[in-house]
């Protein structure tokens, strides 16, 4: 069974998710927040990450980049409402992701659909050399 790791300070959309994915046959843990979710990844392995952009005491892109760093295997989907809004002045914010090692992203508010092709992609990607010399 899959495992997925939901790091969200939304319980809204951690539940959202829980749901959708249990029923889907995966086994998520959720943390509310950066610090729980760095918590986890020293208590259990995960298959994917689906990390919040934007969430309090860890501001901007630095969950992504410390999530990464901690377990570059393990693809990261960040999501966020805000981070991909689509206006004229608007930073590049999904390539920014993907260079600080996010897989893919989910712009909030997503679909079920969207959320479960996100999560199979990642899980059924190739791995890398690199990411296969470790296993």
């Amino acid at each position: 069974m899959p495992r997925v790791l939901v790091v969200d300070d939304d319980p809204m959309v951690c539940v959202a998710i829980e749901v959708c994915l249990t029923r889907k046959g995966f086994e998520v843990t959720v943390a509310d927040g950066g610090e729980a979710g760095m918590r986890a990844l020293e208590t259990a392995d995960f298959d994917v990450m689906l990390i919040d952009v934007f969430m309090p005491h860890m501001r901007g892109f630095e969950s992504i980049r410390m999530f990464h760093e901690r377990k570059p295997d393990v693809p990261v989907i960040a999501m966020s409402g805000y981070a991909f809004a689509n206006t004229e002045r608007a930073p590049d914010f999904l390539r920014m992701t993907i260079e600080l090692g996010a897989a893919c992203c989910l712009r909030k508010p997503f679909t079920p659909d969207a959320l479960l092709t996100s999560v199979n992609q990642c899980i059924t990607k190739p791995k890398t050399s690199a990411q296969q010399s470790k296993s």
